[in-house]
């Protein structure tokens, strides 16, 4: 499993974030120097992804090697970067491949590191993040838009916080393959791209409406194409505005043609694409009423790298979505503060045994935190309502894996565990969180009287496959149905390919 628990970054350490987005992938390495970044070198390929996704959720062979191609070179940059100190994350494209694992398995060995796929509204938080701190400093209410490949990210923010945050099936690649597809630009296929495109942005738009902001800013690669056009051919002096986006619609409808659009200050490998995240922009404006837009340089990679910086100095936006999701299904808090600290007693004695590091160990104690939630819907099988309600909340700085594996452990944690759950995991997931769902179930298991009595003090040895827990006769005495639970407890190891041996230990002699 991929230890982002990283440590605190000393100064002059370089991280790094790959952004595996869905027409470009990014490298960005950065130095941090007294508390803030310093960008040292920038890398950037046109691979396209989106273009080569079929209608069956697999990847054309072209597109794939050119995106494996991208990464090793990545890797080859990255080699002298720590684990601990570099994310990758795959974005639209990758969410929308049918066996995503058969494009990340090859990704990640070209890459050198474990690439994390993360939901459209966690892609938006990272958005807003990187754009935040390349905004000058303001109190007021600000309107992100990040029209990506394949999908665009709206984030309603204030300070360095995401307030609203969605993300709609539409990028400038997929629009210009959805309605220009051929390469042909008429007023109809406009219109139809107006009207369609807005019908998806109104599922939201009138909650963003009411919400409200003061200024609105696009950021990433086609809001900064958009810019350079407009200003190039002195359409507008700075940023987007409405009328300027209105003459750029009229001359590429005026070219006719993909073969035909020249236009000042638009690069060449943004021609084929143009078109579509214009239609997807004056839709935009037009949907949100806008009248002016501001070009922002930062984005999610940015916001990558101020992410990872948070979670190793003690700011892990998970922790905070954990401890929500706690208060919003009332979970019992006391008793899942005695899980948490039992199950950290067992972690503390076995990690090393068992290679588990520090996000294995918070991966447990969330698990911990919020192994009860489905109570919030019903005693029975609460452990099935629990995990659903994991894997399907929003949870701000997870991954699409990370979450999967914490449902797991909390699907787990008691009665029989669910084996396809955790196959259903990457395979660099699946021995970890055996491992920490066998840790769980001891933790929820000694702790089920649910009383303030301290627990006995636990000795465990773990060897590979066998987890040896030594316990105290005289407390198992007064406790027999937690013997009983123990001796059914060897079973359900078995289906976690675990083995639990149980000692009782007697009283040291007066």
């Amino acid at each position: 499993m991929p230890d982002t628990h990283a440590t605190n970054i000393r100064d002059g350490e370089l991280i790094a974030a790959v952004d595996i987005g869905s027409n470009s992938f990014h490298l960005i390495v950065a130095r941090y120097e007294h508390g803030s970044l310093r960008i040292i070198d920038r890398l950037r390929d046109s691979v396209r992804m989106a273009m080569g996704l079929r209608a069956d959720g697999t990847l054309e062979p072209e597109r794939r090697q050119r995106a494996l191609a991208s990464l090793a070179r990545f890797g080859q940059r990255l080699r002298a970067i720590p684990p601990g100190r570099v994310r990758a994350v795959a974005t639209n494209t990758v969410r929308r491949l049918a066996n995503p694992q058969a494009f990340l398995l090859p990704a990640e060995t070209a890459l050198g590191h474990p690439i994390e796929v993360v939901s459209g509204r966690e892609e938006a938080r990272l958005i807003y993040l990187g754009v935040a701190h390349d905004l000058a400093k303001s109190s007021q209410r600000r309107l992100v838009v990040d029209i990506g490949g394949g999908s665009t990210e709206f984030i309603i923010g204030q300070g360095y916080e995401a307030l609203e945050t969605e993300s709609v099936q539409v990028g400038c690649v997929a629009s210009t393959l959805r309605f220009f597809g051929d390469g042909r630009y008429t007023p109809a296929r406009w219109r139809q791209a107006q009207t369609e495109i807005a019908v998806e942005l109104q599922q939201f738009a009138a909650d963003y409406r009411a919400r409200g902001w003061v200024e609105a800013f696009g950021s990433s690669g086609t809001a900064k194409s958009i810019g350079s056009v407009v200003q190039a051919n002195g359409w507008c002096e700075q940023g987007i505005s409405a009328e300027a986006l209105a003459r750029l619609r009229d001359a590429i409808l005026a070219a006719g043609h993909v073969d035909k659009l020249r236009l000042a200050g638009l690069a060449e490998e943004r021609v084929p694409i143009l078109a579509g995240g214009v239609a997807v922009l004056q839709a935009i404006f037009t949907t949100f009423a806008l009248d002016q837009m501001g070009v922002c340089e930062t984005s999610m990679r940015e916001g990558l790298l101020y992410d990872l910086v948070g979670r190793a100095m003690h700011g892990d936006p998970r922790a905070s979505s954990v401890a929500a999701l706690a208060a919003r299904y009332a979970v019992d808090r006391a008793q899942a503060a005695r899980v948490h600290l039992a199950a950290m007693e067992l972690y503390d004695q076995v990690a090393e045994a068992w290679q588990l590091g520090g996000i294995e160990r918070d991966l447990l104690g969330w698990a911990a935190d919020i192994h009860e939630i489905g109570l919030a819907i019903a005693h029975s099988l609460h452990h099935v309502h629990g995990a659903y309600i994991v894997a399907n909340s929003d949870m701000a700085g997870f991954s699409r894996q990370g979450q999967a594996a914490l449902a797991a452990l909390v699907r787990s944690h008691r009665r029989k565990p669910d084996r396809e759950t955790i196959a259903a995991l990457p395979e660099r997931l699946r021995s970890p969180v055996r491992r920490l769902t066998a840790l769980l179930r001891l933790a929820a298991l000694l702790e089920r009287a649910r009383t303030t009595e301290p627990l006995p003090a636990l000795h465990v040895v773990a060897e590979d496959k066998t987890l040896r827990l030594e316990i105290p006769a005289d407390w198992l005495d007064q406790h027999p149905l937690t013997r009983a639970d123990l001796e059914h407890e060897r079973d359900y190891f078995k289906l976690l390919d675990l083995k639990l041996q149980v000692r009782v230990s007697e009283p040291a002699a007066a």
